[in-house]
């Protein structure tokens, strides 16, 4: 029965990973001549801080020079909890700064849901709201892609995420890489094709009706994902657009960059218990594939855990006698399972040259599989924490500017 029921999971894991690598080829090619508008369209540029004292100045020095007419946009920073200058500062670039103190209900998605409450009781309404982390930089040319896609009738948007700090250590090499990879062989194949981008907590543009229209309501440790998943479901398609830029800045070290993933699995548990049947049914029911797309994709943090543990059976089986005799999919259909395993990790240095990527990332596709290797402990406690709603945050002690980063690039 045991050997039935891994050889069963080992299927439908290989399925889902020949899906995955079926999407990959339509991702090759980006759509062009995409149509252009007149700046129109105003902005509240919201920026999520929680003592960010360090960065938050250069983004919005970043901010304020956008290459988008200054009356169409205002920016707000998010004081959310903050013990430090981060108001201070935001004041003195002539900015808002919106000071929230609220303890036990802490979190990026309560902040943003407490300021739009805020935002939609001022005079001045906007047509859309983008949002951003105090630890980023934006392209010069951000806003003038949100407002073509607004005129063009997208209601959601998610902007091309980059990595500002993709040298600093092998960490962060590694997030720089999974960025490129995600950009091409998983939002570009999801544009092609017609089906739901996904919100990548960053980046993010909302059109005000919209948000007025159905509330943000997405408080979870994954707020990005909770509304990529509601807005899904209420038939509402997020887009991407590869060409707004954003950078984020990713953790320095093994040991915060395993807490920041960990909170990451738990949301995502969350999000896939809640998210994963209702978008399935409604999906099969409608004939909707956008919907059965988002579905699956919803349920990746359970391709992780059960990826892991049939991975770490199969090593046992090898080395176990008696059990080589047992049914493993590698064994019954070797060609399909090396090839879908062989060909995800090919496809990585790809993505790598169809971004262009900085020369020196290269390097770290050498320590890449032990960072991949790391989920597995990761998303296996964060399968027995999912309960665990307490945010944590991700300190930021660096200052990188827009022309520094390119500088470093080119160089």
């Amino acid at each position: 029965m045991l050997d039935k029921i891994m050889l069963t999971f080992q299927i439908g894991l290989a399925l889902v990973g020949a899906y995955q690598l079926f999407l990959t080829f339509f991702g090759w090619y980006r759509p062009r001549n995409k149509q252009k508008f007149a700046p129109q369209k105003s902005f509240a540029v919201l920026v999520a801080a929680h003592n960010e004292e360090q960065v938050v100045g250069a983004l919005i020095e970043n901010l304020k020079a956008l290459d988008y007419p200054k009356e169409l946009y205002d920016i707000f920073v998010i004081c959310d909890n903050c013990t430090d200058n981060t108001a201070d500062i935001a004041r003195s670039h002539g900015v808002h700064a919106m000071e929230r103190h609220n303890p036990n209900l802490r979190g990026k998605g309560y902040a943003i849901e407490w300021m739009l409450k805020e935002l939609w009781k001022r005079e001045r309404q906007y047509d859309a709201v983008v949002m951003f982390d105090a630890d980023n930089l934006s392209s010069p040319d951000y806003l003038i892609h949100m407002n073509n896609d607004l005129c063009s009738g997208s209601r959601v948007i998610q902007a091309y995420l980059d990595s500002k700090n993709p040298n600093d250590s092998w960490v962060t090499g590694s997030y720089a890489i999974s960025y490129y990879f995600a950009n091409r062989f998983w939002q570009m194949p999801r544009t092609n094709l017609g089906l739901a981008n996904y919100l990548g907590g960053t980046g993010m543009c909302f059109e005000s009706k919209l948000l007025k229209q159905i509330g943000w309501g997405a408080t979870s440790l994954v707020e990005d994902l909770e509304f990529s998943m509601r807005c899904i479901k209420l038939g509402i398609r997020p887009t991407y657009n590869y060409e707004a830029i954003v950078y984020d800045e990713k953790p320095l070290t093994f040991k915060v960059s395993a807490k920041q993933r960990l909170r990451w699995m738990q949301g995502h548990f969350d999000v896939a218990k809640r998210y994963f049947f209702p978008l399935l049914w409604q999906g099969i029911k409608e004939g909707s594939w956008t919907k059965i797309d988002a579905a699956i994709y919803s349920a990746n943090v359970y391709n992780f855990f059960f990826g892991a543990i049939i991975s770490v059976l199969l090593w046992i089986k090898s080395v176990t006698p008696g059990w080589a005799d047992a049914p493993m999919l590698a064994d019954i259909n070797p060609i399909f399972f090396n090839t879908v395993s062989v060909a995800i990790y090919v496809l990585l240095p790809i993505s790598m040259l169809i971004e262009k990527a900085p020369g020196k990332v290269y390097k770290y596709l050498i320590l890449y599989p032990i960072f991949m290797l790391s989920w597995w402990p990761i998303t296996f406690y964060a399968f027995f924490t999912q309960n665990n709603k307490q945010w944590s945050h991700t300190e930021h002690t660096r200052v990188i500017r827009l022309d520094e980063m390119k500088s470093k690039q080119v160089s």
